[in-house]
């Protein structure tokens, strides 16, 4: 399967959420989404970059964009991390992996020489026609959400 990229379709999903409901991309149609991927709850790299997204959520929001944040862990994990830190973005869980996997993101890393699957840390823009407008892949999580941000004002 090749990367996704800008002007693909994004693929759908279902995912439960941190609030006892289902994400869906259909409930994104018609608004830009920021649909980023993180590795795990509670860590320092993800912490830091909800935390920017969620910093950000009204200028996203005037910008016509919503945030929607996904990582393998469980919709409890969400909930404690969402409250831990004061959070209000959404967050959806794919214990499964299938759409990890169908966004590519979904990976084999190293660390200390040991592969492991794990997530890439990746954000897609998927305009309101449910097209990827553009990807960041292996993201950095300084100014990473600001990047997104200025990429959602430029997207009609």
């Amino acid at each position: 399967m090749s990367a996704l990229a800008p002007g693909d379709a994004a693929p759908g999903f279902v995912l439960p959420d941190d609030a006892g409901g289902l994400a869906a991309l259909e409930d994104y149609r018609g608004s830009k989404l920021v649909l980023y991927f993180y590795p795990k709850d509670d860590t320092s790299g993800c912490t830091l970059e909800a935390q920017d997204f969620d910093r950000l959520a009204p200028d996203f929001a005037k910008a016509g964009a919503r945030v929607l944040g996904v990582s393998a862990d469980g919709p409890a994990s969400h909930a404690k991390f969402k409250a831990k830190h004061g959070l209000s973005l959404r967050l959806a869980s794919d214990e499964g992996k299938e759409t990890l996997s169908a966004y590519g993101v979904w990976v084999e890393k190293n660390m200390y020489g040991r592969a492991y699957m794990g997530v890439e840390r990746s954000t897609f823009l998927i305009g309101a026609d449910g097209r990827i407008a553009a990807v960041w892949r292996k993201v950095k999580t300084k100014g990473h959400a600001e990047a997104a941000l200025a990429a959602a004002r430029e997207l009609p």
